[in-house]
């Protein structure tokens, strides 16, 4: 029988968690694809504006990785719009000539954000804030200008305006009301906001309209309607958002504010439905992620032929934190003649509270600063409860489990998920769940912002009593109750030799494993024997496995090995020849002294390292990238050591290790550090007559300075000395812990201890030889296989 096919329109969060729950329910029932305008898997919307400020980068907020979609046997077209819908025949074309057919159709096409119509929006410098490529171009200015403005004074704009801080902007905050958050805040708590931000560096301008904005085809500043100006050299408009339904228009689908849908999220044209920013239900555009995924599991089970309960509408509420300040509010934030208010103001903590009362019953709240009775006060408002069972001080001394435990099982714990009480006491209960991060991993409560954890944890604690512990083990992933100490001795211990055998063995909730799951399993497996284990591809991240770097349009990008940073003449004529026939896109110097050639096609990829000729410089792996080197002692008149030597003889010695993360090394021949191995994993500095080995150093988004290892004479015993060190690592460290969140938990004074040991130095590197032992150069071995050119190369994998 064939499959019914299913195209979603729009690869955000809302569609995507759509078919999540299809999965869930018929696996095996539809033939999937997905047309995204952006050139990302999906992504965490949510989380851009910690992007935007640094504190995490673009891959730790994709909530979908590229080989989900393989896995899935999903068909997914980044970076391609769908331009037209036939209704009649059911069939989609895309900007790229594509046509696809259907026999369901989602539209997911969110929102777009709000344009003021103000002279001078067509000038350079400016930018809404709304996706990845907002964030990039606001870095990008901010590298080279210094004064922002943005329009808004709503929790968007307010975001934005900390990521431009943190970027070393001057920020000024134009705002049309005389109140930040005014949707959702009321003006005491709107002024301690002003207050609050104020010390972190923004500048407000409230009760100001734009009425241009300035410069010739660069911004250079704004005018308001009263005839002042000010300078700037970047906009960021942040006044709202308007749902998409420019195309559900076009195609004669019924089109209010949203799009039109009934309580199954159908539109008025057969077996097409509407999902998200972009859908109108009873008259309500939702822009919360909650309802949205709460829209998501009706039309999953509409889709998939099952009875279900219709979408009735959502209650919201808002609990955030806004630059570092926690903010709760939700029903009436304002008082009528109808209502009475409780009110705590305590300026001495920053705290300010407010509950409104109408009729005997609570209707609304606003919480600043403190916002630990937000849940409570929302399952009140949504009961109808009378104002005495928050006021009454028994009720108001309930613990976290006498508050879990009134809560009816439809109310919701995770906001930003859609996840139920009732969801999360079934899969504790059947599913034998006992942590945060497994109920994380099998539900997805908590998986987005986190502040619903301390509910997850007093449901666990409601549920198994006193079998729960409140500090739990950390374990592998959701799918399992067990730690990755505890996962490798039942390995060692029952010679398991396959990821799916430990997973059957060991009784995995999920038989198939996770994204998490199943690359660790892969990588212990060969750290435990890495001459007779025969690496699991499919449980590699796609990357891995087709030994390049995707980029955001689907393209890879090839790093070929160049020890220490050194080349000759004859590799750079075979990467430029190469570059020329194959029209990369890019030739880009990397910030570890190597040549990336972006832009290459997946197809091209074996042609290129057959005619390169060179070893992978595995920029791509969970292992060694590269060994950074200073000229050193043969030229530099400040070197005191052969540090490209050393970095080479590292580099060669250690090439194509796999480990639990990435791991970078820096050479430098003097105190001056030119390598940079204060913030490397392995950063080794040369003085009269010593090397000084650094590790645990990170100079990414988590900043964190090496720390010193030891000081030895010679380049063996730096060899020896690493070898030790990267070993002991590899064998005690958690799947993707980098080696400077290693460090931290392990203690310098504890690896110091071990890897000092002579003996135990020795049983570390006789560990690291037979690892090393094992290893091929992955780009000869694709080319000379042929099974695996035509699995990896040919067979088209969207």
């Amino acid at each position: 029988m064939a499959k019914q096919k299913i195209v979603l329109i729009g690869n955000g969060m809302a569609g995507i968690r759509t078919l999540e729950e299809i999965l869930k329910l018929s696996p095996d029932a539809f033939d999937i694809t997905v047309f995204g305008k952006e050139p990302y898997p999906n992504y965490n919307r949510i989380e851009l504006s910690k992007v935007l400020q640094g504190d995490t980068s673009v891959s730790d907020i994709t909530l979908n990785e590229w080989h989900w979609y393989e896995d899935n046997n999903i068909k997914l077209y980044p970076g391609e719009t769908v331009t037209t819908i036939d209704k009649d025949q059911q069939i989609v074309y895309t900007d790229k000539e594509r046509k696809e057919s259907y026999d369901q159709l989602i539209i997911a096409t969110g929102s777009d954000p709000v344009i003021l119509p103000l002279p001078g929006t067509d000038k350079q410098g400016v930018t809404a804030f709304r996706d990845i490529k907002d964030c990039e171009k606001m870095v990008d200015y901010s590298k080279k200008y210094k004064k922002a403005a943005v329009i808004g004074g709503g929790l968007l704009g307010l975001e934005a305006a900390r990521g431009l801080l943190n970027l070393g902007m001057e920020v000024d905050v134009v705002h049309l009301s005389d109140s930040l958050m005014d949707r959702q805040l009321d003006k005491e708590a709107g002024a301690l906001l002003k207050e609050e931000l104020e010390k972190q560096g923004m500048n407000f301008l409230l009760e100001k309209q734009t009425s241009e904005i300035l410069g010739d085809d660069h911004v250079s500043g704004l005018r308001f309607n009263d005839g002042e100006e000010m300078e700037a050299d970047l906009v960021v408009m942040a006044v709202g958002i308007k749902p998409n339904v420019t195309l559900a228009k076009e195609t004669g689908i019924e089109v209010n504010r949203g799009i039109v849908v009934n309580d199954y999220l159908e539109t008025n044209v057969p077996n097409i439905f509407s999902v998200g920013e972009c859908a109108e239900h009873r008259k309500m555009v939702y822009g919360l992620v909650a309802p949205l995924y709460q829209q998501g599991q009706v039309l999953a089970k509409r889709i998939c032929g099952m009875e279900g309960e219709a979408y009735k509408g959502s209650v919201v509420s808002t609990q955030l934190k806004v630059s570092g300040v926690d903010v709760f509010s939700t029903g009436q934030i304002t008082e009528n003649e109808n209502t009475k208010s409780i009110k705590v103001f305590d300026d001495w903590r920053g705290v300010y509270k407010k509950i409104i009362v109408e009729q005997g019953k609570i209707t609304g709240s606003v919480l600043f600063g403190d916002t630990g009775d937000g849940n409570r006060l929302l399952s009140l408002i949504k009961k109808g409860a009378a104002v005495e069972e928050y006021t009454d001080p028994g009720q108001n001394e309930e613990s976290g489990c006498g508050l879990v435990a009134d809560m009816p099982d439809d109310e919701l714990i995770c906001g930003c998920n859609g996840v139920t009480k009732g969801t999360i006491v079934d899969a504790i209960e059947t599913q034998g769940l006992n942590s945060v991060e497994q109920v994380k991993g099998c539900t997805n409560a908590s998986r987005s912002c986190g502040t619903c954890k301390s509910l997850v944890s007093d449901l666990l604690e409601y549920t198994l009593g006193e079998e729960y512990e409140e500090n739990q083990k950390e374990t592998v992933c959701g799918c399992t109750t067990l730690s990755k100490d505890e996962v490798i001795e039942e390995i060692k211990e029952k010679g398991m030799t396959n990821t799916r055998e430990v997973m059957n063995v060991l009784g995995w909730k999920n038989g198939e494993g996770c994204a998490k799951c199943k690359p660790a399993l892969n990588y212990y497996l060969g750290m435990l024997y890495p001459v007779e284990y025969e690496d699991e591809r499919e449980s590699r991240f796609v990357n891995e496995r087709l030994h390049a770097n995707i980029q955001k349009d689907g393209t890879f990008g090839v790093v070929p090995r160049m020890y220490g940073g050194v080349t000759n003449a004859e590799d750079l004529r075979k990467i430029a020849d190469v570059a020329e026939k194959y029209e990369v896109g890019m030739i880009k110097l990397t910030g570890g002294q190597r040549i990336n050639l972006l832009g290459v096609n997946k197809e091209d990829l074996p042609s290129i390292w057959g005619e390169l000729d060179m070893p992978s410089g595995h920029a791509y792996a969970k292992g060694l990238r590269t060994v950074k080197t200073c000229v050193g002692s043969e030229f530099c008149r400040f070197g005191t050591q052969d540090s490209t030597g050393l970095g080479i003889a590292l580099e060669k010695k250690f090439e194509g290790l796999s480990g639990p993360h990435k791991f970078k090394m820096g050479v430098s021949a003097c105190p001056r550090n030119c390598a940079e191995g204060g913030v490397k994993d392995v950063g080794i500095v040369g003085l009269e007559g010593v090397w000084e080995i650094y590790v645990g150093g990170n100079g990414g988004t988590d900043l964190r300075q090496a720390e010193l290892l030891c000081k030895v004479e010679t380049s063996d015993e730096v060899l020896e000395w690493t070898g030790a060190f990267l070993q002991y690592y590899r064998e005690s460290a958690n799947y993707l812990d980098r080696t400077s969140v290693w460090v931290e938990r392990m203690g310098i004074e504890h690896i110091q201890e071990v890897v000092g040991n002579k003996e135990k130095r020795a049983e570390l590197n006789e560990r690291m030889d037979l690892a090393l032992s094992a290893i091929q150069e992955p780009w000869s071995e694709a080319i000379n296989n042929g099974t695996l050119l035509k699995e990896l190369y040919e067979k088209v994998n969207a």
